[in-house]
């Protein structure tokens, strides 16, 4: 059907009962480009109606060096999508009632990831948003109706996805930033790093609830001698910065004076981030891991007896399970659940951990005998994580210098400016020794494999055998179910909680057999991911998911509190 055919429908449809929309689902051929019309909503005020565009690429007429690698790709499809949001929203308003005249897209934050939004190869360009059609009360606005189609949405097409209309040295910025992280990132392992932080870079952000950049006041990031190091990128050659090494790192310094941002830097930098963010050349392994106590959650079948043993009456932590864990327990689980999904890097703040978790000093040793108390504390774990399983810690540490013992590198924050203070919190240590009794055992312990049943995911409510939804960052409405990840520090985006409830959805019929282990079915779902996209987790194609780490997946897995897993 053709653009003057749709405009000569909705015209038709004005005033008409708002069901009369359902007739237009289907594809219009306009001057430019293919309109799609996936999905219309049952009302003004329903979840807005789903559409998409294609452009072919001899009209949009992108470069294909703008997306010939992985990188460039991923890093165009995000400039789209961000310019695409932005006209959307110049153009977008009311149209009438409820969400009539909205045009949206996914929105995005900091961080460049790959989403289902917008899609770019050789033979077009695609982008899928919602529309909200008009109406006023129950009644149709055919010809507001098609000013939004027929006029609002061929211009944001115009000045968001044609290479005409966008300043194409921008466009490769975005790309060379992202491919240069990503070089980065890919250098990390062989040179003995879990992280990177180059020199310039601009750690704290406006708020806790501003992601963006701190402006002229903040203090631009200046790597110690003794840990700068150099490392390589397509675009802007050589890069300067601290390199965080392999093995234990303590972070000190009073408070306020930049410990947190750092930890934050690199926790955040499994991602990549935008031009002009300040952490652009921030990036860390992609298998770190922040890990904290958690008060409240459920645990399930997990073996903690690495940390948590003896209990009163006899009661094993072999395979353990509480609807309602405490701090410490909660961390320990955490801690057991990241390596059980295969993190390399484990990322801890004290403002965020269980104290009784994460020492217990010379004096508490000697009032309550090691008999009396069950809980091991992770600084006579943590060396034993290194040693035996090559699983490196980074920790701010304000208020217990007993880690001086166990720490590889000390890193001390003065005001935003990192100083190596190794030598001097070794001399401390030796000088004034703390005489504690070392509790950990003579190994760390062994990491039982967990197999889900299969029955304990069950997405279903009511009639409805799939019923899932989202809540920001911090809950995914799970059938009757709700797992709370309001503590999974390293998820941020709503798309990647509902790509991660399709997933789970998804496994339930493929991966989860009653006989393959954890592992194993994050192993399989990354892998259906990387070869046949986001895309295939759903049985339609959407434009609301962004990518996840088998991390973030794991720890929704693990706090559903329906799920049981083989004795």
């Amino acid at each position: 059907m053709s653009e003057q055919q749709l405009r000569n429908t909705l015209h038709k449809l004005d005033g008409a009962s708002y069901g009369a929309y359902k007739s237009l689902k289907g594809r219009y051929e306009l001057d430019d480009f293919t309109l799609s019309i996936d999905h219309v909503q049952g009302d003004p005020f329903a979840a807005p109606s789903r559409v998409h565009v294609e452009i072919p690429q001899a009209i949009a007429k992108f470069p294909p060096q703008l997306f010939n690698t992985p990188s460039r790709e991923i890093a165009l499809r995000d400039y789209l999508l961000r310019r695409f949001a932005r006209v959307a929203a110049d153009l977008s308003g009311r149209r009438g009632s409820g969400k009539s005249g909205a045009i949206e897209i996914l929105s995005v934050g900091q961080e460049v990831l790959e989403q289902t939004a917008v899609w770019v190869d050789a033979r077009r360009v695609e982008a899928r948003f919602t529309v909200g059609l008009p109406a006023q009360g129950r009644r149709i606005l055919g010809r507001q109706a098609a000013a939004l189609l027929c006029e609002d949405v061929p211009e944001i097409v115009a000045r968001s996805l044609l290479a005409e209309s966008l300043d194409l040295a921008a466009v490769q910025r975005h790309g060379e930033t992202i491919e240069d992280a990503d070089a980065l990132r890919g250098q990390l392992a062989d040179r003995g790093l879990i992280a990177f932080v180059a020199n310039g870079s601009i750690l704290p952000r406006r708020s806790g609830v501003d992601a963006r950049p701190l402006g002229q006041e903040a203090i631009a990031f200046q790597s110690p001698p003794e840990l700068e190091c150099a490392l390589t990128t397509p675009n802007r050659g050589m890069i300067r910065g601290m390199g965080i090494p392999q093995g234990i790192t303590v972070i000190v310094g009073g408070g306020y004076h930049g410990k947190s941002t750092l930890l934050k830097a690199v926790e955040l930098g499994v991602y990549n981030h935008l031009p002009g963010d300040g952490r652009e050349a921030v990036v860390s392994d992609p298998a770190a891991v922040k890990v904290r106590a958690e008060d409240g959650r459920s645990v399930v079948g997990v073996n903690i007896s690495p940390f948590i043993n003896h209990l009163p009456q006899g009661r094993s932590t072999r395979h353990f399970s509480t609807p309602n864990a405490s701090g410490s327990t909660s961390q320990a689980a955490n801690i057991i659940e990241a390596l059980e999904a295969g993190a390399q890097v484990l990322l801890i703040d004290e403002d965020t951990a269980a104290t009784n978790f994460m020492i217990r000093d010379r004096r508490m040793q000697q009032l309550i005998a090691k008999a009396n108390e069950p809980i091991t504390p992770l600084i006579d774990k943590i060396r034993q994580l290194w040693t035996e399983r090559g699983v490196s810690s980074l920790l701010v540490m304000g208020g217990s210098g007993d880690y001086f013992d166990v720490a590889d590198r000390v890193i001390a924050l003065d005001n935003f400016v990192p100083q190596d203070v190794t030598a001097q919190a070794q001399a401390i240590a030796h000088a004034h020794p703390t005489d504690r009794q070392p509790e950990g055992g003579a190994s760390f312990g062994e990491l039982t494999p967990r197999i889900p049943i299969p029955s304990s995911l069950d997405p279903s409510r009511g009639k409805r055998e799939v019923k899932v939804r989202v809540r920001g960052v911090d809950a995914i409405a799970f059938g009757t179910d709700e797992i709370d990840l309001s503590a999974v520090e390293q998820l941020v985006n709503p798309g990647q909680l509902r790509a991660i409830a399709a997933a789970l959805v998804d496994a339930k019929s493929s991966a989860l057999d009653g006989h393959t282990p954890i592992p194993a079915i994050l192993d399989a779902i990354m892998a259906q991911i990387h070869t046949a996209s986001l895309d295939s987790l759903t049985p339609k194609p959407l434009g609301d998911a962004v990518a996840f780490r088998r991390f973030e997946l794991a720890a929704a897995l693990n706090r559903l509190r329906s799920l049981r897993v083989q004795p």
